[in-house]
């Protein structure tokens, strides 16, 4: 292991900001991720993934680990399903690709997400009407306090909307290692109802759609609304659509006639956080270096030499606005360091 020294941490989070960690290692394997655990000198600790789904709003007095386990393998194969186990650092959408190149099928709604696999059962993340919590059998992580391993299921994870057990009961308490999914081989079953999905597979003359089919249709949706972190510094969505109650929402629609809805429970629905912004008048505004992406209003972005405090700044600015006009609080999806 090789510890380094004033790191700057521009390329290790998709926002592109210029925090740096006092130190930073890397680690490849399981025993070289509990000797970094276990190093004393360095009582102060960060677990880094992909830095996707993080604001860096300060410089990291510590020393910052990043992990970058490799690794993709066939568990069991079955007659109409399969077993894939994949190792925290693959990168998220490479590992989708991987499993539609074998024709496995449950993933392809989640393409082009950023991030690692270690970071999607901690979001528990979702895309298009299919969530990790829809094929995740179960997860291999490192409690930091044994440095033993344990697997949980999925019921032990606790998944909820954009939740799970590592954020709240088992928050910094372990490292994902790996994510362990079933997928379909056969008869596979397709998401097309949500978003535009439908109408651009229909915009690419595809009548019969296959699982990879799917996936180029999101790919394409996500590309045309949502900037690349290569090009513009962000996150992908900032904050959580909110659940209301109906009495709430329809009191919001005789004000608001044109307010989308979907149904959550038959007391509740959720309600876009995109059309909140938007509404608000922050869709498209610029700060300076930083602000609302113009196709997106759930994307804050950064456009070149922002501050973490400056983009969190702005969303609180947002939750503000919104709480002030339609009595809602949005919350922030992006974990703010």
């Amino acid at each position: 292991m090789q510890i380094q020294e004033d790191i700057s941490l521009k390329p290790y989070n998709t926002f592109g900001l210029n925090a740096r960690a006092k130190y930073f290692l890397k680690v490849e394997t399981v025993q070289e991720l509990k000797d970094a655990l276990s190093l004393t000198a360095y009582p102060d600790k960060f677990i880094l993934g992909g830095g996707s789904n993080m604001l860096l709003t300060k410089d990291l007095d510590c020393l910052v680990i990043q992990v970058a386990l490799k690794g993709i393998e066939i568990i069991e194969h079955q007659e109409d399903d399969v077993l894939i186990k994949a190792n925290a650092g693959e990168n998220w959408h490479e590992f989708v690709m991987w499993c539609l190149k074998h024709d496995f099928g449950g993933l392809e709604n989640l393409s082009l997400i950023p991030g690692n696999v270690g970071t999607a059962p901690i979001q528990n993340i979702g895309a298009y009407g299919v969530e990790i919590k829809d094929t995740l059998e179960s997860c291999e992580a490192l409690n930091i306090a044994t440095k033993t391993i344990e697997t949980f299921t999925n019921d032990q994870c606790q998944f909820d909307y954009r939740e799970s057990i590592f954020k709240q009961d088992k928050k910094n308490a372990y490292v994902i290692l790996s994510a362990t999914f079933k997928l379909t081989t056969g008869k596979h079953q397709l998401h097309m109802d949500y978003g535009a999905i439908r109408t651009e597979l229909e915009a690419m003359s595809i009548v019969k759609p296959t699982i990879q089919d799917v996936s180029k249709a999101v790919i394409a949706i996500r590309e045309s609304k949502l900037p690349n972190p290569k090009d513009i510094g962000n996150s992908g969505s900032f904050f959580k659509n909110p659940i209301i109650s109906k009495t709430h929402f329809d009191k919001l629609k005789n004000n608001f006639p044109e307010i989308p809805s979907y149904p959550v429970s038959p007391t509740e629905v959720k309600v876009p956080a995109g059309w909140l912004i938007e509404k608000s008048g922050f869709k498209g505004k610029t700060f300076d270096e930083y602000g609302v992406h113009k196709k997106q209003a759930l994307v804050l972005v950064n456009y070149g030499n922002a501050k973490g405090s400056d983009i969190f700044d702005l969303a609180k600015l947002i939750q503000k606005t919104i709480q002030h006009i339609f009595g809602i609080r949005i919350e922030m999806e992006v974990n703010i360091i």
